[in-house]
């Protein structure tokens, strides 16, 4: 009997499903609302960790100051403006973005 191999953490997945992505590939997420900018003071897929396994005590100060956040128009226009690529991570239904250079 052939030994099933183990499954990949939680962590594991999202560290692999995390990407850098364009902001114009992102628009219609924005547009939907579903879009959350984190801080780069935050670790992403700490964050998105927190997103999936629904700890919300754990996201509430994050949101509550602002560390977690939907962009701004103002931000996606500069961001549209600029090209720029952002980290990403699908969390359902959010698309969780963090800026990096």
């Amino acid at each position: 009997m052939a030994q099933e191999k183990p499954h990949r953490s939680l962590k594991q997945k999202l560290i692999g499903e995390t990407a850098r992505i364009s902001w114009h590939e992102l628009q219609r997420f924005f547009a939907q609302g579903l879009v959350r900018v984190v801080d780069t003071d935050c670790d992403l897929i700490e964050v998105a960790l927190c997103f999936a396994e629904d700890r919300s005590q754990a996201l509430k100060p994050m949101l509550a100051d602002g560390r977690i956040s939907a962009p701004s128009n103002e931000q996606a226009r500069q961001w549209y403006s600029a090209e720029t690529e952002l980290w990403s991570v699908v969390v359902a239904p959010f698309v969780l973005v963090q800026e990096k250079n």
